[in-house]
């Protein structure tokens, strides 16, 4: 049925409607000649872009196809329009990217590879963990499991909450008197703390000015019992509640 195509006006001028087919030309497609897509014939010509682009599938490097296993579904991440200009949306996945995640190249985080790729902190972040001085978390054993304490916009701004779950480090009277973790927590030893080594007492003074008091050792876990807070107006507030009920 020639008048499909021709016309009796211009026999040459194909007039074919692409666009009535289960296969739409878009974006680069629309100029291309019918050739290049029908080169083995019109009859069952396959729809699908793997078909056209295996070799480009076979051929890019960066990221590999073949070897990561990608799907041959391409218009997952391409695009008639710019075949280069990958639009994939990290967010679909089970680790939608965050702060300073947005920007990085994919190899950075897949290097080996872009199946299974694991999506825990510590499996990047190893060396960081291992190369950390201040606190030494090898040394204190602290757990892997970096998102407890960092976050993907500043990694070196930590969320720890010292001050309300134990002491108050980042405010109060002890706000800017220390500088390493390691000042209290001797030996990098996080289940104990020193208050001695810091404050400038000694034993003699200490006992005089603690004299009568119930309970009262030179040590630091005492020093903590009385000033909780690490102030010590609480410590004059305890002596004047004993001394009141004499």
């Amino acid at each position: 049925d020639c008048m499909q195509c021709h016309t009796t006006t211009d026999w040459e001028n194909v007039s074919f409607g692409h666009s009535q087919t289960s296969f739409q030309l878009t974006g680069a497609h629309l100029p291309l000649n019918c050739i290049e897509c029908h080169s083995n014939g019109y009859s069952n010509t396959p729809t699908d872009c793997f078909s056209c682009h295996e070799s480009d599938f076979n051929g890019v490097q960066d990221p590999n196809h073949v070897q990561n296993n990608f799907s041959h579904d391409c218009l997952q991440c391409h695009t008639t329009t710019d075949w280069g200009n990958v639009t994939f949306d990290h967010n679909q996945t089970n680790f939608p990217l965050t702060g300073s995640h947005v920007p990085l190249d994919c190899i950075a985080c897949h290097a080996n590879g872009y199946s299974n790729t694991p999506t825990d902190c510590f499996s990047c972040h190893q060396d960081d963990y291992n190369s950390t001085t201040n606190p030494n978390h090898q040394q204190a054993g602290f757990p892997t499991d970096c998102q407890t304490c960092h976050n993907t916009n500043n990694w070196n701004q930590t969320t720890w909450d010292h001050d309300n779950l134990y002491f108050p480090i980042y405010s109060g009277e002890h706000r800017n008197e220390w500088s390493q973790c390691s000042d209290c927590h001797i030996n990098n030893n996080f289940n104990s703390f020193e208050c001695i080594f810091c404050h400038e007492h000694n034993q003699q003074d200490m006992d005089d000015e603690h004299r009568g008091i119930s309970g009262y050792s030179y040590n630091s876990p005492a020093c903590y019992n009385c000033h909780p807070n690490g102030s010590e107006k609480m410590k004059f507030k305890f002596l004047d509640r004993i001394r009141g009920s004499r």
